[in-house]
């Protein structure tokens, strides 16, 4: 069974396949998709500004212990109300700046750089 797995991985990485882990092959072509994570805590957004590339998924989790929003100031994306431990996430598909603050405590600002 190695033997024929190791002859299967050859011959496909001759047909253009670069990478086989645990059973997933992978075309040279693919990327795989972006995450970056901001954290809601103690009435801020850290980190207050994040700089990714463009298709990346930004998550902001709340781990403060009271609710908050993650709003858009250019009405891009906009979250329901955010318990403790909740999550909102949003794929970024174009480059630009996308400013953003909690709609419960305006005082709390963010900015995602797409790139």
């Amino acid at each position: 069974m190695f033997i024929a797995s190791v002859i299967a991985t050859t011959v496909l990485s001759f047909s253009g396949v670069v990478l086989e882990q645990n059973g997933f092959v992978t075309s040279a072509q693919e990327k795989p998709a972006s995450t970056a994570e901001v954290k809601i805590d103690n009435f801020s957004f850290g980190p207050a500004a994040v700089t990714v590339p463009v298709g990346t998924t930004v998550t902001w989790i709340n781990r403060d212990d009271i609710p908050h929003t993650v709003v858009s100031t250019e009405k891009v994306f906009k979250s329901k109300v955010l318990d403790t431990d909740e999550k909102f996430s949003y794929t970024f598909t174009k480059p630009g700046e996308y400013p953003y603050f909690c709609s419960i405590h305006p005082k709390m600002t963010g900015k995602v750089v797409v790139q």
